[in-house]
């Protein structure tokens, strides 16, 4: 019997009629299926790129408080509401809050904090999520399920304080900040990664067998029904529905690697699609019997998969990063930015780089952004000026891997650069000295980064002493499950022990 044939409405529930008496009223409860809210793509688009707008223009996040929670009170197709946040290292969490609980409970929404590794200990382990309105979005319902809609949130302690270990809150006060005088920071982050055959095929990776590769082609070259163009088509449309603003899509170097870039956003709205990129990915690999894999090295002797993050900043408008008469046609302000990062390139690494396999990928032999230097056409420089116009005049951060914490990361990126321009000129000769005579490179391996993070006032002043010393502790963590000596082969603890791919047991089990 076909779908339409086995369907018949009950009020609002739709139930499937397949042998059922409906005479007596003896049915499934499993078959009954009430109306949730499942938009076609070009809806989502639509929904998301109008909420997009409006935070550009400006609306504030009451403002959009109370068009949502209106909104949630009147549509009924609406079952549930994700709430999303990001610990300390970048693990993107996720919880489902039944709608009419929320719209009673949004101002106290409270959970374990100890239960998340990095955050608060048992002894004081609730924490708050507050809710940002303005990040807004429908989903996908072959994603993420009907009925739901996905607000992104801050983390707050028990006084309601915005709590110190959680780096989207503190990327958005710094970008709020800045934009009380007129200053916004734009951000386009290139975020690559490998898909490989089976799902789940980080949690069971064996050093001696490998990843194996999803499919052979590569860079520009891929068949039209090929696992990797077929995967890259859904992941794209998925995007496009979430509002990202496509540019392009296409397989990166190696074999079964891909990117998909977008447009420029503000640097928190930019921080929350590295999460959204992320999961998506994941999620339309899996359906496929894939894995979307973002380490940055997962495959010795093969390109590894960056994050480049490209930056400029604007001024009532203005994008201040543009200079047609200057050098590369960078201005003054753009040079004393990069100026800043470059100067405290060994301090920020950590952030940049947080994983024992990230270092593998900071291999010169593979075009590795490891020199700290800046150039326009070296590619192995730590940041790259690509060429621009009045609008897209930028920079370009090569050195970040794409299992960084995106929040942690930007706002390390950003504290630096800002330090870079309004340095006083002093400090300024120094930055230039910095990058001067013989090419100074990235620590090649977690340890040193470490060494270099904890040694940091710089990093502990941005941070905070606490935050500093977790954030220390947990990478040393994570240092010691493996070799001190990377090797030539990516060995099984480096991925089962990853950030982004294990699981509270396995740490609890070494």
């Amino acid at each position: 019997m076909g779908e339409e044939d086995s369907l018949k409405m009950i009020g609002n529930v739709k139930v499937h009629t397949n042998g059922i008496d409906f005479g007596e009223k003896n049915y499934d409860i499993m078959n009954v299926r009430p109306s949730l809210l499942e938009l076609d793509y070009a809806e989502l688009e639509e929904r998301n790129l109008s909420v997009k707008k409006d935070r550009a223009d400006g609306v504030s996040n009451e403002k959009f408080k109370e068009k949502f929670l209106k909104y949630l009170e009147e549509d009924k197709a609406i079952k549930a509401v994700t709430v999303c946040f990001t610990d300390m290292e970048g693990r993107f969490q996720m919880l489902d809050y039944d709608k009419k609980y929320l719209l009673g409970a949004y101002e106290n929404l409270t959970f374990d904090g100890s239960s998340i590794r990095g955050f608060t200990a048992q002894k004081e382990s609730d924490l708050r999520l507050q809710l940002d309105w303005a990040s807004f979005r429908w989903l996908p319902s072959d994603i993420f399920g009907g009925g739901k809609v996905m607000i992104f949130s801050n983390v707050c302690d028990q006084n309601g304080n915005l709590y110190d270990g959680d780096f989207r809150a503190r990327l958005s006060a710094l970008t709020e900040k800045l934009k009380k005088d007129g200053i916004i920071v734009n951000v386009a982050p290139e975020i690559e990664g490998f898909v490989f055959k089976g799902v789940q095929a980080e949690q069971s990776y064996d050093e001696k067998a490998g990843f194996e590769l999803a499919t052979m082609s590569g860079y520009f070259n891929c068949l039209p029904q090929d696992n990797l163009k077929l995967f890259i088509d859904k992941f794209a449309e998925v995007k496009r529905a979430l509002g990202f603003e496509n540019e392009k899509d296409h397989p990166e170097v190696a074999p079964a690697q891909f990117e998909l870039n977008y447009k420029y956003t503000e640097a928190l709205e930019s921080a929350d699609q590295v999460q959204l990129y992320k999961l998506c990915a994941r999620q339309v690999a899996k359906f496929m019997g894939l894995t979307a894999s973002f380490l940055p090295k997962p495959i010795a002797g093969m390109n590894g998969s960056g994050m480049h993050t490209n930056i400029s900043i604007s001024k009532d408008g203005v994008n201040l990063f543009w200079d047609e008469g200057a050098e590369n046609k960078v201005s003054k302000v753009a040079r004393k930015f990069l100026n800043g990062i470059l100067y405290y390139a060994n301090d920020i690494c950590l952030t940049m780089n947080s994983s024992v396999n990230s270092y593998r990928r900071l291999d010169p032999a593979f075009e590795a952004p490891n020199e700290i230097k800046v150039s326009a056409v070296d590619r192995g420089s730590m940041i790259r000026i690509p060429i621009g116009n009045e609008k897209s005049a930028r920079i370009e951060v090569r050195t970040v891997a794409p299992d960084a914490n995106p929040y942690l990361s930007l706002y390390s990126i950003l504290e630096a650069g800002l330090a870079g321009m309004n340095a006083e000129t002093s400090e300024i000769a120094k930055h230039e000295a910095r990058v001067s005579g013989k090419v100074k490179t990235l620590p090649g391996n977690i340890y040193d980064a470490i060494l270099l993070f904890q040694k940091s006032k710089f990093m502990k002043e941005i941070m905070g002493d606490s935050s500093h010393a977790k954030y220390a502790k947990l990478k040393m963590k994570e240092a010691d499950r493996s070799p001190r000596a990377l090797g030539k082969r990516v060995k099984s603890s480096e991925v089962l022990y990853h950030h982004e791919v294990t699981n509270q047991l396995l740490w609890s089990n070494f």
